[in-house]
């Protein structure tokens, strides 16, 4: 009864919301309170400890440092370039972005990091190339999120690591490897059908003169020159680890290194050089969609506190016929990651039961993992989650995220949790 509680506050939170123009975090905290001090016997402090510090932290920290660029109009003169590059193939537009965020990804750049690089650069070229700027916020969250998949990668790893806990290691490298080549099989297809079905992609770059951007002055050139070192900072000690993983100095240097810190470190430096006014960087944080992503975080906490999520998961494993087992659990996965973090709350939750209910069962490990990373990572795109929100936060103006608000929950988070549906249910007969 409890959780049913939960799932109909976080429902309700989000209609409120919506209807009020009110943000949805707010509520979603109201119900955290209510529900986890007086119905779960919650301590306040622990109520308040949901808040997602390390979320809030890494949205504020990379947004406030790539907002120079921003202020001071290298974004925009870099993602003039990017389409002059691409002038004569505008139409494969929404794929290069695509490869370009998963090329980064799989280096080993954090999603929170290729998001938060490419979004900006992404929502400025979709206004010059009169591309549908949900097509372009689809592609690379598709690229941020396979290219990370890959078996080296973050997410690859983390993979590989719960597998390995639930006594899998044998064969965890040739599935974590499945589970990226699905991935970026499933982006793809994504991509062709947001690119090619709407209207208003036809046209893309129609009519454009595709003219060479003026060169950079001296700040952004510095600008451009500081998010390439940012970039490096944490890509090159990761790389470094994975080819020298007995290195000490490496390993040690390795586990220091956090996207949110790094980005306060160069956006003190963007400061020294005067590369924009503090208030204007600072003035662009995205505060509301830190509040609503902090918000709902806190309510997300509690349903975990209550058991929410396991009894999800255990019905799903003790009350369906075998075949819509895999189905249920793609569904799940991306109910869960709609308001959370796959890596960090959806596969810790759900991989540790795959072993089991695979035995009890019949059905591949390999069936199962797969359709809990695709199906979670097909609402990651949801406003409520860390794709959509840095999607959000990279929109300029208020006007723009209250229009891409709506587009992302009701048109891309639908058509991406029906389509990695089907494309699980397609998998699970085939692998």
């Amino acid at each position: 009864m409890l959780s049913i509680l939960i799932i109909g506050s976080i429902a309700i939170s989000v209609a409120i919301g919506y209807k009020t123009k009110f943000n949805t975090g707010f509520f979603a905290m109201v119900f955290a309170y209510l529900i986890g001090c007086f119905a779960l016997g919650m301590k306040t402090k622990e109520v308040i400890a949901g808040w997602p510090v390390s979320t809030m932290f890494v949205i504020f920290s990379v947004s406030l440092f790539y907002n120079f660029a921003l202020v001071n109009g290298t974004l925009e003169k870099t993602a003039r370039y990017l389409l002059y590059a691409c002038r004569r193939f505008p139409g494969l537009l929404p794929f290069a972005l695509y490869l370009a965020s998963a090329g980064i990804a799989a280096l080993g750049a954090g999603f929170f990091t290729v998001m938060a690089f490419m979004a900006p650069i992404t929502i400025l070229i979709c206004r010059e190339a009169k591309m549908d700027q949900l097509t372009g916020a689809v592609a690379i969250n598709c690229g941020a999120l396979s290219g990370a998949n890959f078996m080296t990668s973050g997410s690859g790893i983390i993979f590989r690591g719960l597998m390995d806990e639930g006594g899998m290691a044998e064969v965890s490298f040739s599935y974590s490897a499945v589970i990226f080549v699905a991935s970026v099989i499933f982006s793809l297809l994504l991509i062709a059908a947001f690119r090619y079905i709407p209207r208003n992609n036809r046209n893309i770059g129609k009519d454009m003169a595709f003219e060479k951007p003026e060169p950079l002055t001296g700040k952004q050139k510095l600008n451009l020159y500081l998010m390439l070192a940012m970039i490096a900072a944490v890509l090159i000690f990761p790389i470094l680890h994975i080819i020298l993983p007995d290195a000490k100095l490496i390993t040690f240097i390795n586990s220091k290194i956090d996207v949110g810190l790094v980005a306060i470190v160069f956006s003190v430096i963007a400061l020294f050089c005067d590369l924009a006014p503090q208030k204007d960087v600072i003035g662009k944080v995205p505060w509301n969609t830190i509040i609503m992503i902090c918000g709902v975080g806190m309510l997300i906490n509690v349903a975990i506190k209550a058991g929410t999520i396991e009894m999800l998961s255990a019905w799903a494993g003790s009350s369906l016929p075998v075949w819509i087992v895999p189905i249920a659990f793609s569904i799940i996965g991306a109910i869960m990651s709609f308001f959370s973090s796959t890596l960090g709350v959806v596969c810790p939750a759900l991989y540790p039961l795959v072993p089991n209910l695979a035995a009890a069962t019949g059905l591949s490990p390999l069936v199962l993992y797969t359709c809990i990373v695709i199906g979670a990572q097909s609402s990651a795109i949801s406003p409520f989650s860390s794709g959509g929100s840095l999607v959000l936060g990279s929109c300029s103006t208020e006007e723009e995220r209250n229009t891409m608000f709506p587009r992302l929950l009701f048109i891309a988070v639908p058509i991406s949790v029906l389509s990695a549906t089907v494309f699980n249910l397609i998998l699970s007969f085939i692998l």
